[in-house]
């Protein structure tokens, strides 16, 4: 089993900064990412909203940041995290005197990982289609990113399912592609002559590796304040998987330098 004073579980934006912090401050840290460092931002072709860089796309700028994660010696390891749990073990002697910090064991598909603390930068993932919309579907293209995607139904019929701002993104980006765009709410019947189904319907929070060990409210967010502490000592989270009104790039990177600040001050 390997051991870490910091195990962060994301690599996105928030877990990257984080990482980047805890690395400065001579903590040996690692980053497990069940997919690909960046989080959903990679898909994002122009970002006009990251300070001093607008127009860069998601994958470079998760690209220049994973870089300076690497460059400080950080550990990454894609793998899946299962679950995080509290170890019989404390961090002192004193620590086991007084019952306080215990440390974590963080469960993946492929070992089990020691920590004093953990920093959860999860994120979230899109909704997925109800069980009749996927029947309907069929054999059809399901795409969940609109400018990822829409190129290749260029002149085609396609379908957008969803009812908020980003239903209405994607269909504006789509109706400059595709020969029509229909508009269907949750549950709603897919047009027979779609050839390809567009799925903005809200996101959940990955938080199910959490789930028995931190407080979640009702959506499945984990509960935390601007100090991203969570309801147990020692595990912070970070960026869009927690409870928040501003879900940003820039907010994802301060939550990332605030959970590390805070896992520093717990560790000292």
């Amino acid at each position: 089993m390997r051991s870490y004073d910091v195990v962060i579980v994301g690599a996105g934006i928030a877990g990257m900064t984080a990482a980047i912090y805890v690395a400065r401050a001579g903590k040996s840290v690692i980053l497990l990412e069940e997919r690909m460092h960046g989080g959903q931002i990679i898909n994002t072709i122009n970002i006009a909203n990251w300070p001093a860089e607008p127009g860069i796309s998601g994958a470079e700028l998760s690209q220049k940041i994973y870089h300076q994660v690497n460059n400080l010696g950080v550990e990454v390891e894609y793998v899946k995290v299962l679950s995080v749990e509290e170890s019989d073990e404390y961090l002192t002697e004193q620590d086991a005197k007084n019952a306080a910090r215990r440390l974590f064991v963080v469960k993946t598909e492929d070992g089990d990982y020691t920590a004093k603390a953990v920093i959860v930068a999860t994120g979230t993932e899109p909704r997925k289609l109800s069980e009749s919309q996927m029947k309907d579907a069929g054999k059809r293209t399901v795409s969940y990113c609109a400018t990822c995607d829409g190129a290749f139904f260029k002149g085609k019929p396609v379908v957008v399912v969803g009812s908020g701002n980003t239903a209405r993104h994607e269909i504006a980006y789509l109706n400059n592609i595709a020969s029509k765009v229909y508009h269907i709410h949750h549950d709603d019947p897919i047009p027979e002559d779609a050839v390809a189904v567009f799925v903005a319907i809200g996101r959940v929070p990955n938080t199910d590796a959490v789930k028995n060990i931190v407080d979640l409210d009702e959506s499945g967010y984990i509960v935390a304040g601007e100090n991203c502490k969570t309801s147990v000592p020692g595990i912070f989270v970070a960026g869009d998987c927690r409870v928040k009104d501003v879900r940003q790039l820039v907010t994802a990177a301060g939550d990332g330098a605030v959970a590390a600040a805070g896992v520093l001050a717990y560790l000292a």
